[in-house]
């Protein structure tokens, strides 16, 4: 029976280019680098039992109907903006972090406190995703090895590194008391996982029909990843698997 929680070391040198942090190069790696392969292949397993439950949760007679899943999405993604925020300027990034102060006060004013997207759909405003994994590429730290979390899914040393220290630099850590910050965590944990559910259907569908999609996971990940980041050739994002 497979290890369903393993989660990988992070490996000693990605450390170190973590120490050297803001004083690398920015470089868009290519091709894979999964030295995890076999641990992640069993979390990959866990992680799509789990999204063809979520995907037949979504799709029950008991599933919730498709505004309040939204609804629910867009007050996490609410709460979520002032990491973003901070991570746009940690990033030297002024106009997103404008951007995304501007879709704040706009949602949280006339969208009901983040129930609803005015600032998308009424003002034009649309978010500006950013996290701390991104700040790490920017400050030149490199991609690390690829693996899978569970349940969060695909990821990189860097992304997955990154979202520990989102956790500990989100803003309203300053603003609210310990208890009311947990709170916050639990709703956007919460909101997320609403938000997933809208796609968990078409995620199952993609790996299920793939003859690997352990290596589908892997590309598609990786590929949105670097081009989001900056890639501008699919070399990029090269992967012998899918051949």
């Amino acid at each position: 029976m497979p290890r369903l929680l393993f989660i990988p070391r992070v490996s000693v040198p990605f450390l170190a280019a973590l120490l050297l942090a803001g004083c690398g190069v920015r470089e868009m790696p290519s091709g894979i680098f999964d030295p995890y392969e076999t641990a992640n292949r069993e979390t990959h397993a866990f992680n799509v039992a789990l999204s063809g439950v979520l995907a037949g949760a979504a799709g029950g007679d008991s599933a919730l109907p498709e505004p309040v899943l939204k609804v629910a999405a867009n007050f996490a993604g609410n709460l979520g903006l002032p990491n973003k925020i901070l991570n746009s300027l940690l990033q030297g990034r002024v106009e997103p972090a404008v951007m995304n102060t501007l879709r704040l006060l706009v949602n949280t004013t006339f969208g009901v406190g983040g129930l609803f997207d005015a600032a998308g759909t009424s003002f034009g405003l649309p978010e500006h995703y950013t996290d701390f994994g991104e700040t790490l590429y920017v400050w030149g730290v490199g991609e690390g090895a690829y693996i899978e979390l569970p349940i969060i899914g695909p990821s990189t040393e860097r992304d997955a590194f990154g979202r520990v220290i989102d956790v500990f630099i989100d803003p309203l850590g300053a603003v609210l008391t310990v208890h009311q910050h947990n709170k916050v965590r639990l709703i956007r944990l919460t909101g997320n996982t609403a938000g997933n559910l809208r796609y968990a259907g078409s995620v199952t569908a993609i790996l299920n029909e793939s003859a690997d999609s352990y290596a589908q996971a892997r590309l598609i990940y990786l590929q949105n990843r670097r081009f989001a980041l900056g890639a501008t050739s699919d070399e990029d994002v090269f992967d012998p698997y899918a051949e």
